[in-house]
């Protein structure tokens, strides 16, 4: 008996070792069979996420900030840290600010994550310090054609890159110091919507010199040439020449500094960017239409081969047009890159998206400038500053929170899918192992749109596309729907099947199932009709007897 109690006890010592190892793990991405997971004390984690105003990186407005990210549901919040704070004098560090930070971020039980604004902050220098802008001998700005200055920073300034390198190592050292322990941070941005307006790229005598150079073997491998298998920038890629060696000069910049601060903290690192057009196909050369060198979807793999250390190429979406939106989370969800969306504009009809973006698998959705400050970036978003631009985006983030780990797993295994109503309006379908998810909007909830005393009217509130669903297949015949202000009905693909049970309800902070009631009759007749206010529903479909 004695030793069978040692032989207990000692697998219980193993499992809770096991157990501690995982509760230290730094957060870290993994990927599966092209799918990917942000990966927190050793499990998935969905970000639920609330960025800030760029102004709100300092103490005194972290009171405006909280309120709105709790308002929102958010588990996480995206935070500035500029490099003109952080070393407002060369070599003197000062991360008061981050220290705040990341105790108030704890107290509200929030994560976070820290956007690096340092050489470029939508493509300009205005986040860098004094030091740093008034000495443009030793920090280069780009040269048009001209050899005029450009308002952008050359990313062939040497010193430029040593001394952002030297205090992104600083601030990654001290959240090693301070946080590691108990890893409220989760990611990092380095830069901020990089690249150029105006100027497709540097001529200064530097970057001439490295455009007239074969183009890197890393590059060649993976971003397919268009005029020569091999030679400099312009043999290579022709018309393309100039905005791909812009991207390709960026990236190896951005993942030196990467690669330096992971060094000191190994976080997941990522980059964002303004957007260009995905709907045009094949894209056109540079036309002063977006910012050159930017991590746009075309030359995702220009920074995958530039800067490795870089974990995610991210899109910012501020374009309402819904065919442009479900071209780029197509375009960056790739078996080498995670979907994940830092920036999303916070005007009402961003919301549904949500719903589209975590169920085609996305580590995690911030809407950008969820808090109560006194500003507003409308028209990118929304004109108001109090609870009501805040509430779309908790409505949703409130039916995901209480099973965010179990969605986040879900995702990675392949078991989810989502839609977001388009603006055409028009049905869609989400097909999953023996079973097709259909989608329609504008529905009322009771009776078909054909009925004559229905087909000339719309249900109050679908004035203007605000459908979303979500839906995980949790077994072979079971599924688990979130959305709102749409129609679903699941049909059997290639066999006879019907619905057997539908439950509405929510999971506990234990992760079980709680059922509130069980939808029937008039609530099921006419397929499952989500309401105006998100809802979680179990349902169970079931295949008749051989």
């Amino acid at each position: 008996m004695k030793k069978k109690h040692l032989l207990i006890a000692a697998a219980l010592a193993g499992l809770l070792a096991a157990r501690a190892a995982d509760a230290a793990e730094v957060p870290r991405l993994v990927s599966r069979d092209g799918r990917h997971a942000l990966l927190v004390d050793g499990k998935p984690f969905l970000i639920l996420g609330a960025q800030a105003h760029n102004a709100s990186n300092y103490p005194d407005a972290l009171k405006d900030v909280w309120p709105a990210a709790a308002d929102a549901q958010a588990n996480t919040v995206l935070m500035p840290v500029a490099w003109e704070q952080v070393e407002p004098e060369e070599g003197r560090f000062d991360f008061g600010f981050v220290d705040t930070l990341v105790k108030q971020a704890r107290q509200q039980k929030k994560h976070l994550v820290l956007l690096w604004f340092a050489t470029w902050k939508n493509t300009s220098a205005q986040y860098t310090p004094a030091w740093v802008k008034l000495d443009t001998r030793r920090f280069p700005a780009m040269r048009d054609r001209d050899g005029k200055p450009s308002y952008c920073l050359s990313p062939f300034g040497s010193e430029t890159l040593k001394a952002d390198r030297r205090a992104f190592v600083a601030l990654m050292g001290h959240l090693k110091q301070i946080d590691s322990a108990e890893r409220t941070v989760l990611m990092v941005q380095v830069e901020n919507e990089v690249g150029t307006y105006g100027l497709v790229r540097d001529f200064g005598p530097a970057a001439q010199a490295a455009f007239e150079q074969p183009v890197p073997a890393a590059v060649l491998a993976r971003k397919k040439p268009v005029a020569a298998a091999s030679g400099n920038w312009r043999e290579v890629y022709g018309d393309y020449a100039d905005e791909y060696f812009h991207a390709w000069a960026i990236a190896r910049y951005i993942g030196d500094i990467a690669q330096a601060g992971r060094v000191a903290y190994d976080l997941p690192v990522y980059v964002n960017n303004a957007l260009r057009n995905p709907l045009e196909q094949p894209p056109k050369p540079w036309n002063k239409d977006f910012a050159s060198g930017g991590p746009t979807w075309d030359v995702i793999d220009i920074y995958k081969a530039a800067a490795p250390a870089v974990d995610i190429v991210a899109p910012d979406i501020y374009n309402p047009d819904a065919a442009q939106i479900e071209a780029n989370l197509r375009l960056f969800q790739r078996a080498d890159n995670a979907l994940w969306i830092p920036e999303i504009g916070n005007a009402p009809g961003y919301a549904r998206w949500l719903y589209a973006a975590f169920g085609q698998g996305a580590i995690g959705v911030a809407p950008f400038g969820i808090d109560y400050a006194d500003y507003s970036n409308y028209p990118l978003g929304s004109p108001l500053k109090d609870r009501q631009m805040v509430e779309p985006f908790g409505r949703v983030f409130a039916a995901f929170a209480p099973m965010q780990r179990q969605w986040a797993q879900w995702a990675f295994e392949g078991r989810t899918r989502g839609a977001a109503e388009g603006d055409d309006r028009r049905p869609q379908a989400l097909a999953f192992p023996g079973w097709t998810v259909r989608l329609s909007f504008g529905e009322w909830q009771f009776g078909e749109r054909s009925w004559p005393q229905l087909k000339d009217k719309q249900p109050p509130g679908t004035e203007q596309p605000a459908g979303g669903v979500a839906v995980a297949q949790i077994g072979d015949d079971e599924f688990l729907i979130v959305g709102e202000r749409s129609r679903v009905r699941i049909e059997p693909a290639g066999h006879e099947g019907f619905m057997l049970r539908a439950e509405e309800g929510r999971f506990d902070a234990a992760g079980r199932w709680q059922m509130t009631r069980v939808w029937n009759g008039d609530l099921v007749d006419w397929g499952l009709n989500l309401p105006a206010k998100p809802v979680v529903l179990k349902v169970r479909m079931a295949r008749p007897a051989p």
